[in-house]
């Protein structure tokens, strides 16, 4: 099984979007796929038509679980998306008390981790969409994970949230048994600004042996299918944003985590 997390400290980079993306196709492609929600805004679990203020089981039962010396079994929180071999994890509005919690709360931190393991023989896939602020469920991901997948906004300020997660990482990845693999993936390009082309430019220069060597356009069938709730791959197959996302996917798939290099 193949862990993969979704992460940026900056939101509205495309996160879930990359988490949808990625989730539909290795599922059209056939692979058992899991997404886990562990953002407390919980657009991933918004995606599907699952409301996060009111859900009673979520990503959430596992904290609270371990919180209070219990096991929580990580199956029984699956739902079905609607789309064959595609599941999901969803997130509850209560993730977001964990960092208040956790200062007074031991063992939060493999927690994610744990729940992964348990999920071996049920899933090929697990795709993490992580919240945008460093914090306990980041750490979480981060250790549970054997590749960190950066969505980056081509523009200015999305490059300086990259510049904060490169500093997270090298400060949380010392801790690891094993180098974390990162790709970078430029996302929201727009080849009519200039900006797009010069934040693609500065990537290619500070960020070159993490970048992707592609790009995810702009593409309003994006945003078409989350109004319906289906991953892109499955509205539109053909969309050249989803075309895009396959050959990112390509790579993810063919170039193994043992390919790892620390990130500092």
């Amino acid at each position: 099984m193949r862990v993969w997390a979704v992460a940026n400290q900056k939101g509205g980079v495309g996160k879930t979007t990359t988490t949808v993306a990625l989730g539909g196709l290795l599922a059209a492609w056939g692979f058992r796929t899991l997404m886990i929600d562990v953002d407390p805004h919980g657009s991933l679990t918004s995606y599907f038509r699952l409301d996060p203020d009111s859900l009673e089981q979520s990503s959430y039962t596992l904290f609270e679980a371990a919180a209070e010396k219990r096991h929580a079994d990580p199956l029984s929180l699956v739902c079905e998306t609607g789309t064959e071999g595609l599941s999901l994890i969803p997130a509850a509005i209560a993730l977001a008390t964990l960092d208040r919690q956790s200062g007074r709360l031991e063992g939060l931190g493999l927690v994610l981790k744990r729940a992964v393991n348990d999920l071996q023989a049920h899933f090929d896939y697990i795709v993490i969409d992580c919240p945008p602020v460093l914090g306990v469920l980041l750490i979480n991901a981060l250790a549970a994970c054997e590749r960190l997948i950066v969505p980056v906004q081509t523009e200015f300020l999305a490059l300086k949230g990259l510049e904060r997660l490169r500093h997270t990482l090298s400060m949380v990845t010392r801790a690891r048994p094993t180098p974390l693999d990162v790709v970078v993936v430029p996302t929201f390009f727009d080849r009519r600004t200039r900006a797009s082309h010069d934040s693609l430019a500065v990537l290619r220069r500070d960020h070159a042996e993490d970048l992707w060597d592609g790009i995810i356009p702009i593409d309003t069938r994006f945003r078409e299918a989350s109004r319906v709730g289906l991953p892109p791959a499955i509205y539109d197959p053909g969309a050249r944003g989803v075309q895009a996302y396959a050959r990112l996917l390509e790579m993810l798939v063919q170039r193994p985590a043992a390919d790892s290099r620390e990130v500092g």
